[in-house]
């Protein structure tokens, strides 16, 4: 008897599964159709990426080698192309590079403006910022406002901040520039005394001192 039942109740599941196959079927292929599709579709995003990045790194390198041949005026443009054209660490990478080649050439606003945009891209890695306001501190010295200058170094020159002890020199560099010896010996001062700076620049710090006591 429990045989029977047994096939009945087994019967009863086939003829349930079949109607929902019936209903829902279409469904159940057209999610399959969509996952595979997906996937397809994410295999070749990551193979573009993949490609887009070999491409750019080839360019990159050309750049490289026109600046190595002295064709600085070429390498200026290949870099200002990648710069824009790219995106990610090369990008980055070529922004530094065509400014770096502007600040060879005389162009120094040039390459201080681009040091500065780097600067306020909040798409770039802070690291590379920080590198970015330090260089345009540096290029800016001559010609820019020493005042603004200090105010942009500012929060580079904290402790914990490794970049501190260049920024803290530059600073120094801008304070007398603006006529603030004091601010100067001050900032010197700190520089001398920390013991986490280069030697060098602590060196550099003392000279100063020295110098600015006389």
């Amino acid at each position: 008897m429990s045989d029977i039942f047994q096939e009945v109740d087994e019967e009863l599941r086939r003829e349930n599964l079949a109607k929902l196959w019936a209903r829902y079927g279409k469904y159940v292929y057209a999610l399959a159709v969509l996952l595979v599709l997906a996937t397809l579709a994410v295999t070749q995003w990551r193979h573009y990426q993949l490609h887009q990045r070999e491409a750019e790194g080839a360019r990159y390198i050309a750049a490289l080698n026109l600046a190595r041949q002295g064709k600085d005026q070429d390498a200026v443009a290949a870099f200002a192309a990648i710069a824009r054209q790219a995106s990610g660490g090369h990008a980055t990478l070529a922004r530094f590079e065509d400014a770096a080649l502007k600040a060879r050439a005389g162009d120094v606003d040039g390459a201080v403006a681009i040091y500065a945009a780097l600067a306020a891209d909040g798409s770039v890695d802070s690291v590379y910022r920080d590198v970015a306001t330090l260089l345009a501190a540096q290029y800016g010295l001559k010609s820019g406002e020493p005042t603004a200058i200090i105010a942009k170094l500012a929060p580079l020159t904290s402790a914990d901040n490794p970049w501190h002890p260049s920024a803290l020199e530059l600073t120094a560099l801008a304070e007398l520039k603006s006529g603030d010896r004091a601010a100067a010996r001050t900032t010197y001062q700190r520089l001398a005394d920390d013991l986490a700076a280069p030697q060098g620049l602590r060196a550099r710090a003392a000279e100063m001192l020295t110098a600015l006591a006389e």
